[in-house]
């Protein structure tokens, strides 16, 4: 389960509970990098909770960074970006 509490506009925090156990990590968003993204078809919160779905089939909740921004995803997995994009519609 992923519940995402918006802290202020641009700040997140995301817990995540899988099998047992439960992080939680704060995610930083930029203006231009949503908008890059999503074209503002999709709310923030929405875009947070595909980025965790995109990771968490990668990796589990434990090695995802307690606290990063979410341009740096893109550093880890090079078709982070394209994915996503792909998937702002569906």
């Amino acid at each position: 389960m992923i519940d995402i509490k918006k802290k202020s506009d641009r700040e997140f925090l995301v817990i995540v509970s899988e099998k047992g156990s439960k992080t939680e990590h704060t995610v930083t968003l930029d203006k231009d990098y949503y908008q890059d993204l999503t074209e503002g078809l999709i709310s923030k919160e929405e875009l947070i909770r595909k980025s965790f779905e995109f990771l968490l089939k990668r990796e589990s909740n434990e090695s995802i960074l307690s606290r990063f921004n979410l341009r740096v995803i893109g550093n880890y997995f090079s078709e982070y970006e394209e994915e996503i994009r792909n998937s702002k519609n569906s």
